[in-house]
Order: C-alpha cells, then sequence, then structure tokens
C-alpha cells in the first residue's frame, strides 16, 4: 500500500509529518493493504493566515484495486484532530465497501453450489 502525503504551503514540518502520516494510516488501514493499491492525504490549513476553529481540512483518498476511489474529509483546529476524523472516516467507508463485496462474494458462491440461502 503505496501512502502519499500532499500539503499547502500553509502546512509546516512536512518531513516529521510525512512519517506520522504514513505511520498513522498504515496502522488504520493495515487490514485493507492488500485491496488497496494507493492511499493519498492532502492536508490544508482552509483559511491559511487568518486563525479561527476548524480550519485544517485533511482529505483522504483510498484506492482499492477493481473499485471506485473512496474519499473522505474531515475538518478540526489541528493537524492531529483533522487526520484522525478522517481517518475513522476512511475506515468507516472500507469497512462498508469491504464489507458488501464479501457479502456479494458469499451469495455468488451459493448461487454457484445450488444450496438454498440462508
Amino acid at each position: 500500500m503505496q501512502i502519499q502525503l500532499n500539503t499547502d504551503n500553509n502546512i509546516v514540518g512536512r518531513d516529521e509529518l510525512a512519517g506520522r502520516v504514513e505511520a498513522s494510516v498504515g496502522d488504520a488501514l493495515g487490514r485493507f493493504s492488500d485491496q488497496i493499491t494507493r492511499v493519498e492525504v492532502h492536508l490544508g490549513d482552509v483559511n491559511s493566515h487568518k486563525g479561527g476553529g476548524d480550519d485544517i481540512r485533511c482529505m483522504i483518498e483510498a484506492r482499492l484495486a477493481g473499485h471506485d476511489p473512496v474519499a473522505v474529509t474531515h475538518q478540526a483546529a489541528d493537524i492531529e484532530l483533522a487526520l484522525n476524523g478522517a481517518i475513522g472516516k476512511v475506515r468507516r467507508a472500507l469497512d462498508t465497501v469491504v464489507g458488501k463485496q464479501n457479502d456479494h462474494q458469499a451469495a455468488a458462491k451459493r448461487d454457484q453450489s445450488g444450496l438454498p440461502g440462508i
């Protein structure tokens, strides 16, 4: 699973941040690693030079082999909160996609075996 970080010019500490992002995303999505080809993480400061509440945006796009990309966004007061919120959302979205795929595969096997569905 390839993890790519993209930031805008207002996010500081890119090298250190890249390691933290890769570790967090890898840990959270590790069980999907054989199905995910690439994960892109986009971090940005929504209102750049101004202060404010939830102005850090994290967008995560996960590309599953054989599926459309799954993309989520989360805004929060700092990078860690935005990243963790987006990771939680993408993990739930991937659970749904993979769960549906597994349900369809199980139903197809039942249909092929000639056994009645349960």
